[in-house]
């Protein structure tokens, strides 16, 4: 019995771990930020706590699902192999019934705080991301973490319409902010692990169409992210403050992605990928704050 009571803090780690909950905290991050834009000037706060609350715990049982399903491929790869499950402290049957316990109290409290229409989104984003995305596209096409991106965009427009109810022009500018970054963003870990992706024939682009071509789509992608980095200020959600925020933000991940395009150097891809979880905080973090001192100078 004491050696039970010793090891539950290291079980309930390996069940926060399932969830990955760094990758949880960047979106309900982003959610929280769309909830806190969708409002003048706060939105209640029961929305804001619970509502949060209620896509962080949907967003972590489709993250357990996701490893769920990949447990088997997650054992040949250098990355992930140390996770729970292929480490065998947790059991599927178990990981299961915490994600289902997750699902349904993340749904509740959106049911009972927030409304039915983003009770119903955030869930559909959680069959997004751990059937649609983990199931097929990610087995299926180089192009999986293009068209499965959806999901993990899906977070700051769950936020807003968390507190409106409805779609917005708002909305959409941050889903499609994410969406476009999310390819440069995983593309960049991509090539770093290509071999991983390669033993366990997983299509990822650096496997099925080389290096060079990655990164020439990192390049392209990295473009057009810094061109809908400025669709705040353009459609007239922000001011002067997020403008020059987006510029610097953007120009700087565009400096990472053409160095590594130019030299064709692979040690230049994690220092990509780090810096791109870098600009999204940062650039949701400076649109946060040009929309309260927009507030404040009314």
């Amino acid at each position: 019995m004491n050696t039970e009571i010793m090891q539950a803090p290291a079980r309930w780690r390996d069940y926060l771990e399932i969830t990955k909950p760094k990758v949880v905290a960047l979106l309900t991050f982003t959610a929280t930020v769309g909830m806190l834009l969708a409002a003048e000037p706060f939105p209640p706060w029961t929305v804001l706590v619970f509502g949060s609350a209620g896509i962080a715990l949907v967003s972590g049982a489709a993250a357990a699902i996701n490893q769920v399903v990949d447990q088997h491929i997650d054992a040949v790869m250098a990355r992930t192999r140390n996770r729970p499950l292929p480490r065998g402290v947790l059991e599927t049957r178990h990981v299961l019934a915490f994600a289902a316990l997750l699902a349904a109290a993340g749904t509740w409290l959106l049911l009972t705080f927030t409304n039915v229409l983003c009770a119903i989104l955030t869930f559909a984003s959680l069959l997004g991301y751990a059937v649609i995305y983990t199931m097929f596209l990610k087995r299926a096409t180089p192009q999986n973490i293009v068209i499965g991106g959806a999901a993990g965009a899906a977070p700051p427009l769950l936020g807003w319409i968390a507190v409106t109810g409805q779609f917005d022009p708002g909305a959409a500018v941050l889903f499609a902010i994410v969406f476009v970054w999310t390819p440069p963003h995983f593309w960049a870990l991509a090539i770093h692990r290509r071999e991983d992706y390669a033993k366990v024939d997983m299509p990822m682009l650096p496997v099925t169409h080389g290096v060079e071509l990655t990164r020439l789509h990192i390049l392209l992608y990295t473009v057009l992210l810094f061109v809908f980095g400025l669709l705040p200020y353009l459609v007239g959600m922000s001011g002067p403050l997020y403008l020059l925020g987006a510029v610097i933000l953007g120009g700087r991940f565009l400096w990472y992605a053409f160095r590594m395009y130019r030299h064709g150097d692979d040690s230049l891809a994690m220092p990509t990928f780090g810096y791109s979880m870098v600009y999204l905080c940062a650039l949701f973090a400076v649109l946060l704050a040009d929309h309260y001192l927009l507030l404040i100078m009314r």
